[in-house]
This record gives structure tokens, sequence and C-alpha cells, in this order.
């Protein structure tokens, strides 16, 4: 499997690169001018885009290329997983937001550097406590026990520090989407749950989804240009059940009907609306607008973020 690792020398950044723990930056509604001219602001929503770009018009189920350190972060996943079944549910009175997630947040907590440095190659050693702090920022808050688009931002922020410092590479897009974040989201909905999280800030049946944003977007790209599924189609059951497996979008979908009851146009709104949509190329261009007024641009969301030495809130030198 070393066959490149000449390849990774070279695109590894040299090594007086020095690392430090994110921390936030964004304290006040004020600063937000900060974080929009920052260039952590234009390398995560560059990375955002690259992928989306990446995966458009490709199924879930085709073939892609698979490197080392993709499969390494799917192990990685594999034991968060893992740890959600040694860790069942307690008894509560309260229905929501159990607390046995503490538990397993702490494992993680304690965990993340030595998880992280399973993933990245020796010489980069020096990167793991910046990068597990993303990775710890992504699972959800366990005061709070919710999970909202601010921890899937950590998660898509932990993978673009990955690609900063060369660990994944342009071919693995395909496979950062498909493999890694479609193994996150998993996790994810199985951590909603078992420990019934709260949503974090959601707008309620105007917001598009109570926990993720990230794989609509995607997910929409992968459709554009379909011979025969339209939006219109997704608010089929029958059209979701025949093909939930192949397109994001609808994985998403079928989760929200297993969760929610009612009619979709009432539970969903947002999404309702986004099914009038004429064309999927229409539909992903609104939602990248909507990710940056509703998530990027929404001080509840960003106060959250952490800046580091490979996200850094300095502003964008190009």
């Amino acid at each position: 499997m070393d066959v490149d690792t000449g390849n990774s020398e070279e695109m590894a950044p040299p090594l007086q690169q020095s690392f430090m723990i994110p921390r936030k930056e964004i304290n006040m509604v004020s600063d937000m001018g900060k974080w929009k001219r920052s260039q952590a602001y234009a390398d995560y929503m560059g990375f955002i885009l690259t992928l989306n770009e990446g995966v458009k018009g490709r199924k879930l189920t085709c073939e892609y290329n698979v490197s080392e350190p993709i499969e390494k972060l799917v192990a990685l996943l594999n034991t968060l997983d893992r740890w959600i079944d040694e860790t069942p549910p307690v008894d509560q009175p309260s229905r929501f937001g159990n607390k046995a997630f503490r538990t397993w947040y702490a494992k993680l907590d304690q965990e993340a550097e030595n998880l992280v440095a399973t993933v990245i190659p020796k010489h980069l050693a020096d990167a793991a406590p910046e990068v597990a702090v993303y990775l710890k920022e992504s699972v959800g808050n366990s005061t709070r026990i919710d999970y909202g688009t601010g921890h899937e931002a950590a998660f898509a922020a932990f993978l673009c520090c990955l690609c900063k410092i060369g660990v994944l590479r342009v071919d693995d897009q395909m496979a950062i989407v498909f493999k890694v974040f479609n193994r996150y989201l998993e996790v994810m909905r199985k951590l909603q749950k078992t420990y019934r999280m709260e949503p974090a800030g959601s707008q309620g049946v105007w917001g598009l989804d109570d926990f993720q944003f990230l794989p609509f977007i995607w997910g929409s790209s992968q459709l554009i240009d379909h011979p025969n599924l339209e939006p219109r189609h997704f608010v089929d059951e029958k059209v979701v059940n025949e093909n939930h497996k192949d397109f994001m979008f609808l994985e998403c979908i079928l989760f929200i009907t297993e969760m929610k009851t009612g009619p979709f146009a009432e539970h969903s709104n947002q999404l309702w609306n986004i099914s009038a949509v004429p064309s999927w190329s229409k539909v992903n261009q609104g939602l990248i607008r909507m990710y940056k007024a509703e998530c990027l641009e929404k001080f509840p969301v960003i106060q959250h973020f952490k800046f580091g030495s490979l996200l850094p809130i300095q502003p964008v030198t190009s």
C-alpha cells in the first residue's frame, strides 16, 4: 500500500510548521466579520465546494479510489460506533438527552489524540493534538447533550485539516464524501437515536433539518443531471425506498421520515418547498446559499468554531 510515500513526503508541509491547539475567536456578533474574511472561512468553503464538484452526478455505490488513510478514518468511526454499543442509555426521568452520552463522550475526549494518531503518518505526529480538537467538537455537546450543524461543520473542518497536512489528497474526494462522511452520518444518527440528543440551535419547522446540512448539499450534487429523478420525486416514499442506497439526499429524507410523524409538508416545510424547485442544480446552488446564510453566517453556530494553525482566523492572503 505504501507505493506513494515519496509523494506524500512532498505533499507534507515543511516540518517547521508549528501546530497549535485551536481556540475560540468569535466571541461577539461583531467578530463575525473577522470570520468571513478569515483564511479559515475561505479554506473551509473551498473544501465544501471542491467536494460538491467531486461527487456531482455520482452514486454512493459507484467505483472510486479508497486509500489507506480513508480506510483508517473508517476504522476510527467504527471505534466510535462500537463505544455506543458499549455505553447503553441509562434509566432517567427525562426522555431526551440521555446522560450516558456524557460517558461515551468522556471516552472520546480521552482517546481523540490517539485515534487521530492512527490516521496520520509519524512525521506529522505533532499535528495530532490540533486536528483532534475538531474530531472532539464534531459529535455534539456533552453538557447540553445536543447536536447540530456546528458539530457537523467541525467534522468537515477535521477532514479539511487532514487535506491541508497532506494525509488526504485530491483523488480521495469521492471517498471522503461517500465513505468517510457517510460513515460519520451513520454514527451520528445512531448517537442521536440512542441518546435522544436535542437538536442544537434548531429552527424547528423552519430549519432544513434538525441535525445535518452538508449531506443535502452534496446529495443534491449527486443527483444533478439524473435522467429521471427530479426534485419533486424525493417526497415520494416509493422513490426514496428504491434509491436511498445510491443517494445521500434520499438517505437523509428516509431518516427524517423514520424519526418524524405526520405529513412531510408539516414537519419538514423547507424541504417540502425545495421539492418544487425545477432542477437539482438549482437545488444545489440554493442550498449552498442557504448554508452560508443559515449556518456559516449565524453567530450562535460559529461562536463555537475553533481556529488554529491549519484553519487560521487571520485574513485571507491571496
